[in-house]
């Protein structure tokens, strides 16, 4: 992190210059006439031929702008490209960053806000997007990344495994008890060896999936959502959802032990039709959608006191060092507007945060996994995330590391709570937002 922030740090006092082997963009142009914009981003085969038809269909509607798309493997190694373009003062035009990720990169000045070009749009305005996408994207006031998508938190189910079970499917209001009751009846020693391999539940050990149950339950992550500076999950409504959590391995025995999952993820169990829910975003939509004969379909997660769900969206950001930012902007438009959006949102990769896009059948089409896709936009107007703050991610993996320790070798969610704050706490007091 120490690098990274010195590599934007670099990056954000310089220019970019051409010619460079990484994904920086200079000032090229191609060979046409046209200004080329490099646009870096990562996703499965799916979202990336997606993109190439995406840019494709851009380029055949004008004349004055190509994109160049810098493929990355996974989304850690974007951001490690990403860093390394920075370092060298020559970044990609464009970049694709999840909500939670771009305020270290805002922090440096290295992203160029978008608000004003947003309020000179003739394609739409802030009033066409999800609020709580675009407020994801606001750093020190400003909009500082246009979002693509208004994903949320939604529980996947199998809907064989619970045919098979005869247990009926989760509905909208179900509880946090109702949920391990589910797991319980799911989770299956099917070969007789006397260990259970089907599970009723899987869930990453992330601050992010503990969230929702913590505002659910009328509690809250940190002390100040606008300029925090501390973790606040030693609350009674806060330790009760990180008890809950705690006890899905050691005492409801729903879930994989650590060993399991290091050997197959949870995606994957979900996948092979070993696992019966498994919480997730429509990120996972496409890979379950290229399994064949798994039938899944998704629900709202369980409620404690109100239905709550958390923010899960990329935005389109330019390098503020990019000398090619009105072209970038051209591309931006055309891909968050309702010519490129449908395009990305059939792959069902993204709720599409233009509300009309979102509310079509390019995201609800009736024909396509999950039938339910109308339960990512009933999620929008309870959702809620994490701060835009600088250290953010700092904060996500100190934090998974100790719940993961608590779930599987034994915890008290007070003194959980405990060591995750004082984990945290320089990250909070370097903290920018």
């Amino acid at each position: 992190m120490t690098l990274l922030l010195l590599a934007v740090a670099c990056s954000s006092s310089g220019s970019a210059t051409s010619g460079s082997a990484t994904p920086g963009s200079g000032a090229g142009t191609s060979g046409g006439g046209r200004q080329t914009v490099r646009f870096l981003t990562s996703g499965a085969p799916e979202e990336v031929a997606a993109y190439r038809t995406a840019i494709d269909a851009f380029e055949k509607a004008q004349s004055e702008v190509k994109v160049e798309l810098v493929e990355a493997a996974s989304n850690k190694d974007m951001l490690t490209k990403l860093s390394t373009s920075f370092g060298s003062g020559n970044p990609p035009d464009l970049f694709l960053l999840n909500y939670r990720s771009f305020g270290q990169y805002a922090a440096k000045g290295a992203i160029e806000p978008v608000g004003a070009r947003v309020a000179a749009s003739s394609a739409f305005d802030e009033s066409d997007f999800y609020a709580a996408a675009l407020d994801g994207f606001r750093f020190g006031g400003q909009l500082t990344c246009l979002p693509q998508n208004a994903s949320n938190l939604v529980l996947y189910y199998n809907k064989a495994l619970f045919d098979a079970a005869g247990v009926p499917v989760p509905q909208a209001g179900w509880s946090w008890a109702d949920m391990v009751a589910k797991a319980k009846k799911l989770t299956k020693d099917t070969d007789g060896d006397g260990k259970p391999d089907q599970f009723g539940l899987g869930v990453d050990a992330e601050l992010i999936r503990v969230a929702p149950f913590v505002w659910s339950n009328g509690g809250a992550i940190v002390d100040d959502q606008a300029k925090p500076t501390t973790l606040a999950l030693g609350t009674p409504q806060a330790t009760e959802v990180l008890e809950d959590f705690l006890d899905l391995y050691r005492v409801d025995e729903v879930i994989p032990s650590e060993q399991e999952i290091e050997s197959q993820d949870v995606d994957a169990r979900f996948q092979a039709g070993t696992m019966a829910m498994v919480f997730g975003s429509r990120r996972a939509t496409p890979e379950f959608r290229s399994v064949a004969g798994l039938d899944f379909d998704v629900a709202p997660l369980p409620v404690y006191e109100k239905p709550v769900s958390i923010l899960h969206s990329d935005g389109y950001c330019m390098a503020a060092a990019s000398p090619n930012k009105d072209a970038a902007w051209k591309f931006i438009e055309f891909m968050v507007g309702p010519q490129g959006a449908p395009i990305i949102a059939r792959t069902g990769r993204t709720v599409p945060s233009l509300r009309s896009v979102a509310e079509s059948t390019a995201f609800l089409d009736p024909t396509a996994k999950p039938a339910h896709a109308q339960v990512f936009l009933d999620n929008i107007p309870n959702l809620r995330s994490v701060p835009n703050i600088s250290t953010w991610p700092e904060i996500d993996d100190a934090t998974s590391k100790i719940l993961v320790d608590a779930i599987y070798e034994g915890g008290n969610a007070n003194e959980v709570a405990e060591e995750m704050s004082q984990a945290t706490a320089d990250m909070f007091a370097r903290a920018q937002g």
